[in-house]
């Protein structure tokens, strides 16, 4: 699976996990040079509480656009640390 924004690859992986319909990209396989950390936080009342990246690509941002999950509960520890997409962040085989 392939992360797109703004005609980029963000994102490659044939190990993503899909949770409600969302894949999440292990951590070793997203390109860190277009994510930069959020202040923002989101909680999930079974996954625990959500981190936000905004992605930079070619001089646009898009604010807060991945997420991951530091630390999960239990029922989720197979998605720790993996990041998910939204935000017009196209997902493609």
């Amino acid at each position: 699976m392939k992360a797109i924004w703004n005609g980029q690859i963000i994102a490659e992986s044939n190990e993503t996990k899909v949770i409600e319909g969302n894949h999440y990209f292990p951590p070793n396989s997203i390109s860190t040079e277009f994510f930069k950390p959020s202040d923002t936080h989101t909680t999930c009342p079974w996954k625990g509480v959500a981190s936000y990246y905004t992605l930079e690509v070619d001089g646009k941002r898009n604010t807060d656009a991945a997420w991951y999950y530091p630390e999960t509960s239990e029922l989720a520890k197979q998605i720790k640390g993996y990041v998910a997409f939204w935000k017009g962040v196209a997902i493609e085989e």
